[in-house]
């Protein structure tokens, strides 16, 4: 299951890739630092060829397509591999398209009218996006004792320093972080500096949250 993958790694890099080159190392740089459910965004060019070569080249990642707004991309990111399918909003089309391609969907709400839609939809592990900007930590406090089922993924804002904050709510199973695969690393080639930003992004479950 997604929600048992999430709890698994508790924070998941979201990833823009602007050079299919960069896919394999990048991937295999993340999973080096305990980090192996990578988020994948479309919205480059090569993203679904950069899915579709990290599924093939490193066996230890759970791959996902990210920023998934539309069908066509959904089919894209099926037809490359992904295990996930992430989407900044809650499309009912698009939760109907996931589930007949039998492909785990994670969308993005920020309301409770949101998360009820999703919610009709079978959905109870979402991404509550954009974290910061739609109350943070405050807000995931607010909906959990009328959501107890649901799960999230926040993601949006979310730094190391918040980070500890945010996984010690019940509710919240992952984090998604941009900030442990950064574009200047990855167009430097510093993958090795990556592994190390990953390794710090695995051990944050276990930072004591500041009082």
């Amino acid at each position: 299951m997604l929600r048992d993958e999430l709890a698994r790694v508790g924070v998941v890099p979201v990833i823009t890739l602007h050079e299919l080159r960069h896919a394999v190392p990048l991937a295999e740089a993340l999973c080096a630092g305990g980090l192996s459910v990578l988020e994948v965004t479309l919205r480059t060019p090569v993203a679904v060829a950069a899915i579709e070569a990290m599924r093939r080249a490193v066996p230890g990642a759970v791959v996902g397509a990210g920023t998934v707004v539309n069908r066509e991309q959904l089919a894209a990111a099926v037809g490359a591999g992904s295990r996930f399918l992430v989407s900044p909003g809650f499309s009912a089309a698009l939760a109907v398209h996931a589930r007949q391609a039998a492909v785990p969907f994670l969308p993005g709400v920020a309301t409770p009218t949101e998360l009820l839609a999703a919610l009709e939809h079978g959905l109870d592990t979402l991404k509550f996006f954009p974290a910061e900007q739609a109350g943070g930590v405050a807000m995931l406090k607010a909906l959990q004792a009328p959501f107890p089922a649901v799960a999230f993924c926040p993601t949006g804002g979310i730094t190391a320093q918040k980070a500890p904050d945010y996984l010690a709510q019940p509710n919240v199973v992952a984090i998604g972080m941009s900030s442990v695969a950064p574009p200047e690393l990855i167009a430097a080639g510093d993958f090795a500096a990556i592994t190390g930003l990953a390794r710090a992004a695995a051990a944050l479950r276990r930072r004591p949250v500041s009082a």
